[in-house]
């Protein structure tokens, strides 16, 4: 029987996660995988947490030269997060020829061509399952499931804070505010939330997601960002009374004009699968030209979910002797042949508080008209008592430039002014 030695970087939520999952589960990899997964090392800097999980004491490293130089590690297991430390350390562990894990989306996001290149030079294993969707197996689907197929189009709720957020807004009617001390309490968002609310932790996985499946490199600065820090309940009551619900999406789509890369929030159809997605789950719907439509579902963090999609790739690592890198040029930028649309067209909700007066609807059909843009569905509700109406738009499939250029024209007017702009998955 093969015997695997695993060094874990960090054991905080996902490497104490790893740590139980690899030594409770060990006779089972014996028997089932016919492998012999021996946590050799960890590097934990607050000692009493390693002991706390039952590492022994002549285990537990005191800083990284003591795991990248044990020649009983083969597999070096990052969770340290963030792209300083972590990066050093992943390098020492590749340059000495040792196979890496890690559930680090920053770190693979913004240097997976570094990491890779090292990863070449010595014939060494880089593996990432863990950096997207938490447990839910999207990468390997993508490289191992569906590689016959040419992915057309991606649409994924791939960040559980801000999908647990905007659930609780349209569940229990909770403002932004209300919804986010709730996620911070009870552990999904961070005291610091930015990286969640603001999309960048969604455009960090979809940069790697959508490099995956296009079989091209799309740098994070490529992918069009908006959080939800600017959400109100009035605009998720009036996706309900429009049939919608709203979601934080990560979108990808590779056409004959180029590939379109972009996180934020968008109103779905209250029938599609995406929108029973609740809580701090997370799934991908993808669409692929001889299989058509799948979707995957699933826990998107967590220390047991992540560190599930950790040992997966550890175990594919011990069970396949032959190291797999990108199926593209994986460098810092992208091709300078690809080309990234930014002019992207979608349907568009619009909130707009306007003077209650004649003639005020006629003006903004007349800016929507000069830019091509036609409105599908259209409601009005007046605000008694103060000489002001709620206008909300639903417009047909168009251009971004235009709604901006419309908002902006809209937002000159001295009637009108423009509250809120969403876009609609048709």
């Amino acid at each position: 029987m093969k015997k695997v030695g695993v060094a874990i970087l960090g054991l905080g939520v996902v490497g104490g996660g790893t740590y139980k999952i690899l030594t409770e589960h060990e006779g089972y990899y014996r028997r089932t995988q016919d492998i012999d997964l021996v946590v050799e090392s960890v590097l934990e800097p607050n000692r009493d947490r390693a002991r706390a999980l039952g590492v022994p004491e002549e285990r537990i490293a005191s800083n990284i030269a003591e795991v990248v130089c044990n020649p009983d590690v083969n597999i070096v297991v990052e969770c340290i997060g963030g792209v300083t430390v972590a990066r050093e350390y992943v390098l020492a562990a590749l340059n000495v020829g040792k196979t890496v894990v890690t559930s680090n989306k920053e770190l693979i996001a913004k240097y997976s061509h570094e990491l890779e290149r090292a990863a070449k030079r010595q014939n060494a294993g880089l593996y990432f399952e863990a950096s997207c969707v938490g447990g839910v197996p999207i990468i390997r689907t993508l490289l191992d499931g569906l590689q016959g197929n040419r992915i057309l189009t991606m649409t994924g709720i791939i960040n559980g804070t801000t999908n647990f957020i905007l659930t609780k807004m349209a569940q229990d009617g909770l403002s932004y505010e209300q919804a986010l001390k709730e996620a911070q309490m009870l552990g999904y968002a961070e005291a610091n939330p930015v990286a969640d609310v603001e999309g960048f932790d969604a455009a960090y996985k979809l940069s790697i997601l959508a490099s995956l499946a296009f079989h091209t490199k799309v740098p994070y600065t490529k992918v069009f960002r908006e959080g939800i820090t600017e959400l109100r309940e009035e605009d998720i009551a009036d996706g309900k009374r429009l049939g919608y619900t709203l979601k934080l999406l990560a979108i990808a789509k590779q056409e004959h004009g180029g590939i379109e890369v972009r996180v934020h929030p968008a109103f779905v159809k209250s029938t599609h699968p995406l929108a029973s997605v609740g809580g701090s789950f997370n799934a991908v719907y993808l669409t692929g030209d001889c299989v058509g439509e799948i979707m995957l579902y699933g826990r998107g963090a967590g220390e047991l979910p992540t560190g599930s999609a950790i040992v997966g790739d550890v175990i594919y690592a011990a069970t396949h002797g032959e190291s797999r890198y990108s199926t593209f040029k994986n460098n810092a930028s992208a091709e300078k042949d690809t080309k990234f649309i930014t002019d992207f067209k979608s349907a568009y909700y619009m909130r707009l508080t306007v003077d209650d007066e004649a003639g005020v609807l006629s003006r903004i059909t007349s800016i929507f008209g000069r830019r091509n843009i036609s409105m599908r569905e259209v409601f009005q509700r007046k605000d008694e008592g103060t000489g002001k109406a709620t206008l909300v738009i639903v417009t047909h499939e168009t251009h971004e430039l235009s709604v901006r250029s419309a908002v902006s024209k809209i937002e000159a007017l001295p009637f009108a002014s423009v509250e809120s702009v969403l876009r609609v998955i048709a």
